[in-house]
């Protein structure tokens, strides 16, 4: 019924955040509050709507939180309010995250509610890790075990002897703090000490860390590698397999920090490509994207679009601020009629496509110099052509096309300005020395960088960090704020750049 509350208990996976479900991102979407723990990958915050109100509930082990009772009566109280809530928790809610209970709190208070189940980080890390949980030639037979019982048990309710000898893959869940009982009850229990394990930290995400050992020693190999929550713990056979399938951890940027310093729009596509070749990626954009300060100068060249013979995109965002100006004005692409379209790079005329718009000449390599080039010796005397550019930027090609005897009307589609929300998380990164690279896309990404660290000293910051530019330009920019940018793709493209990093910084050699 429209307006009726109603609560989603939602698993979110193991922390990949691309193992989400899509009934779960769809429910996400749809949430009027989204209440999450602390495994839930914050990204996936991202799936929800923007007025959606969020709410973290704080629950890990070891650490205080929301109380289990506040929890459920939060998720009662919103739903009789007649909300739509996401109860985003890590894994699968039913597997040992609580939400049996919190579905029975519901169930008591007649609130609607659904299960979304998720990735179980039960399955998921020890893949990630590179170990099958059943194999035919090793073991038909697996289960999934608590780490830490209910404390106010006065004895285990685990049948310690039956998990010693009769299963062939135990999976230990949130257990590193009561590693060395587990290992010294299956002994005794009868499980041979030489029996292999795996204790996985973080699985899923670039952080994952692996320490292999055996019942006998992995106790003592876990503490010395200083590992803590949340990890889970893997015990049999199958541990030996990860020599020969561990796929994740030899991914070439794996254990990488990159900063993306691209505009918050245009980040998320770079960052899937680092993603992918197993870096961890820190979105810290150095600028956002805001109208001009003034729309007069598109809507006086919008009025006489028929007078002029080329219009010129110097990039994607300059694509789309056009057409949504256009659309503002009550026009479309058709208003140009027989102008010709040219784009710097292969990325701006893709966003030409997505308007079913084909750039007859585009630049091979994304610089002003570039298109001149594509332009190559196309007449351009007597002819007007129009520029819709960032409000800051080169001269060169208005200069150049000018000196050949064109009329060029530069027009401020969008303005790039400093984002420094994201300052904060940037200084903490670097003091830490995760950061193995810092990436630009452009001269206004440098500028602004420079600025989100004013007061800090960037040469003990950036000390041992790579420097990686788009091209020619954004690195002599950088060289003027007393940058070394060391990484310089043979073609200025987004793609080029992840293929340049991946060569600079990759490693074949698994950890």
């Amino acid at each position: 019924m429209p307006g009726e509350g109603k609560v989603y208990l939602i698993g979110a996976g193991p922390g990949d955040p691309g193992l989400l479900t899509l009934r779960g991102k769809a429910c996400l979407e749809e949430a009027d509050v989204v209440v999450y723990d602390a495994l839930a990958n914050p990204a996936l915050l991202g799936h929800a709507r923007p007025g959606a109100e969020r709410i973290f509930a704080g629950k890990r082990a070891g650490t205080p939180g929301l109380p289990q009772e506040e929890i459920n009566r939060l998720l009662v109280e919103r739903c009789r309010a007649g909300q739509v809530v996401a109860r985003l928790k890590g894994g699968d809610p039913f597997i040992f995250g609580r939400g049996g209970e919190e579905a029975e709190a519901l169930a008591a208070a007649a609130c609607p509610f659904e299960v979304v189940p998720g990735v179980s980080s039960a399955v998921a890390v020890p893949a990630y890790a590179g170990i099958p949980l059943t194999h035919r030639d090793l073991t038909s037979t697996v289960a999934f075990v608590t780490g830490h019982e209910d404390p106010t048990r006065e004895e285990s309710g685990l049948s310690w002897e039956a998990l010693a000898r009769g299963i062939g893959t135990l999976v230990f869940l949130m257990g590193v703090g009561t590693l060395p009982t587990i290992a010294r009850r299956l002994i005794a229990h009868g499980r041979p000490p030489g029996t292999p394990v795996a204790v996985i930290r973080w699985g899923t995400t670039p952080r994952q860390q692996t320490v292999v050992g055996t019942l006998a020693d992995i106790a003592q190999k876990v503490e010395a590698a200083g590992l803590s929550p949340p990890a889970i713990t893997v015990v049999g056979e199958v541990v030996h397999l990860r020599q020969v399938l561990n796929w994740f951890e030899r991914k070439p940027l794996f254990g990488k920090t990159v900063v993306v310093t691209r505009a918050r729009e245009q980040a998320s596509a770079f960052a899937r490509l680092l993603e992918a070749a197993g870096a961890e990626v820190l979105e810290a954009p150095a600028i956002a994207l805001e109208p001009p300060a003034s729309w007069a100068p598109l809507d006086e060249a919008l009025a006489r679009l028929d007078t002029y013979a080329w219009v010129l995109f110097t990039s994607a965002n300059g694509v789309r601020a056009f057409a949504e100006r256009l659309g503002a004005r009550g026009l479309d692409w058709r208003a140009l009629g027989p102008c010709r379209l040219a784009a710097i790079g292969p990325a701006t005329a893709e966003a030409l496509a997505v308007y079913g718009m084909r750039a007859d000449r585009v630049a091979e390599e994304f610089t002003a110099e570039g298109l001149l080039a594509a332009l190559g010796d196309e007449p351009v005397a007597g002819k007007r052509l129009l520029l819709p550019r960032a409000e800051v930027a080169r001269e060169t090609l208005p200069e150049e096309l000018r000196r050949r005897g064109a009329a060029v009307d530069v027009v401020p589609v969008y303005r790039t300005v400093s984002d420094l929300g994201a300052a904060a998380a940037l200084r903490e990164a670097f003091k830490a020395r995760r950061v193995a690279a810092v990436t630009f896309t452009s001269s206004s990404t440098v500028q602004n960088f420079v600025e989100m660290l004013k007061g800090e000293d960037l040469p003990a910051f950036l000390d041992g960090v790579r420097i990686a530019c788009i091209g020619p330009v954004t690195a002599e920019t950088a060289r003027r704020h007393g940058l070394s940018p060391d990484i310089l793709p043979t073609a200025h493209t987004i793609p080029a750049l992840a293929e340049a990093l991946v060569a600079a910084l990759g490693s074949p050699s698994p950890r």
